[in-house]
């Protein structure tokens, strides 16, 4: 049985796709068959943490929710790429990544359009069960819309990321009443981009009470993740920083 988990926020500028790279990252070294999915239509970009380039993309997303193609023709492969950053190739599980299309044309017609979200959903399930997936992780837009409503409907797990300010925190009052409107299975609360100089225990428990949700971790900002820019796999270029082993934590409570 595959377990579908959405990464959400409120508001963009979260590091939503950087988490959720990174914690299908940690699932495949562990062995897991694991689907992503870039449902950030309007602003895709997880490819680039995979080295995946718009010369090397066929078919995207937006061409099976445009009945251009069959789901699994959108699905890329980018086990090689962990492969060649781990240097090892006993790596038994793999990953598979359904990128959105960065095309400007593309990106104006579903702003201008949308798309049916039915299909969107039919589209999820056929892809499990064809590529035998352990883990579906769906990178979701930012705010409230029907594609977040329906991933949060289909997850098992429903992630909800946000900043240590107070625009994220109003914001993401709203994402978290909404998803218990929705009766969400189960979901975690993460806090990203914290200050070193914060009490990490004491926000902890303050976002806790705040929400009555459990804060499955909290990443600290570093500069490690500014020199790399969102281009690469972080828990694999920095494997014993307190970052990846905090995402190792929260890896842990999806499982």
């Amino acid at each position: 049985m595959c377990k579908v988990v959405s990464i959400h926020s409120f508001r963009g500028g979260t590091g939503k796709s950087n988490v959720t790279g990174n914690l299908a990252t940690i699932l495949v070294l562990s062995g897991k068959r694991v689907g992503i999915v870039d449902t950030d239509i309007q602003s895709p970009g997880i490819h680039v943490l995979f080295g995946l380039k718009e010369e090397t993309i066929g078919y995207t997303l937006n061409d099976y929710l445009w009945g251009r193609c069959a789901i699994e023709q959108t699905a890329y492969d980018v086990t090689p790429v962990l492969k060649a950053k781990q240097g090892n190739n006993a790596i038994s599980g793999s990953i598979y990544l359904v990128p959105s299309s960065i095309k400007t044309s593309e990106i104006s017609r579903v702003v201008r359009e949308g798309y049916d979200a039915r299909r969107l959903n039919d589209g999820l399930q056929t892809l499990t069960r064809s590529l035998k997936l352990d883990y579906l992780l769906i990178d979701t837009h930012p705010g409230i819309n029907e594609e977040t409503l329906l991933s949060m409907i289909v997850s098992n797990v429903l992630l909800v990321i946000l900043r240590p300010d107070q625009q994220d925190y109003h914001g993401t009052a709203v994402a978290v009443d909404v998803a218990r409107k929705l009766e969400v299975r189960k979901m975690l609360l993460v806090v990203n981009k914290a200050l070193p100089t914060y009490n990490f225990q004491t926000l902890r428990q303050q976002v806790q009470n705040a929400y009555n949700t459990k804060v499955a971790g909290i990443l600290p900002v570093c500069q490690e993740m500014f020199q790399i820019a969102s281009s690469d796999i972080f828990c694999l270029r920095y494997p014993f920083h307190p970052w990846t082993q905090e995402v190792n934590a929260i890896a842990k409570q999806i499982i």
